[in-house]
C-alpha cells in the first residue's frame, strides 16, 4: 500500500462490505457536500438514514503503539462531518423516515500489511 488514499479506499470498501453484511443498503459513497465529504450514506435495516465516517490505520493491529483509528476522528473533523450530514438531511428529507431520523456512525478499521487481516469496530450514533 503506497498512500493514505489507498488505505482509505480499502477501508471504505471493507466498511461497505461490513455494512451490507449487516443488512445496510449503501446509498452513496464519498458524497461531497459543499466543502465537506461524507464517506458513506446508507440505510440501516430499520430504515434509519445512517451517515458513516470510516477511519482506517494500517499496520497497527492491536493498538499496542497507542494508535487506534478512532483517534483520527477529531473534534474539528466531527464538526465538519456533522455539518455536511445536516445539509444532506435538509436537502434529502425524502430519504429520512420521520420515526427513525438519522444518525452518524463511525467504523474504525485496523488493517494488516497484507490487506486480508483486519479488525472492524462499529460505533453507532457517535453524535
Amino acid at each position: 500500500m503506497n498512500s493514505n488514499l489507498e488505505v482509505g479506499n480499502i477501508g471504505e470498501d471493507l466498511a461497505c462490505k461490513y455494512l451490507i453484511s449487516h443488512k445496510f443498503k449503501i446509498l452513496f459513497r464519498n458524497f461531497k457536500e459543499k466543502f465537506d465529504e461524507i464517506d458513506i450514506i446508507s440505510k440501516s435495516s430499520d430504515r434509519t438514514l445512517v451517515f458513516v465516517e470510516v477511519k482506517t490505520l494500517r499496520g497497527f493491529q492491536d493498538g499496542s503503539l497507542g494508535l487506534i483509528p478512532e483517534d483520527q476522528l477529531t473534534f474539528q473533523k466531527f464538526h465538519k462531518i456533522s455539518r455536511a450530514c445536516a445539509l444532506f438531511a435538509a436537502k434529502h428529507s425524502n430519504l429520512i423516515n420521520p420515526k427513525k431520523g438519522w444518525r452518524i456512525d463511525l467504523i474504525a478499521i485496523n488493517l494488516g500489511e497484507d490487506r486480508t487481516n483486519f479488525q472492524i469496530r462499529h460505533y453507532e450514533n457517535v453524535l
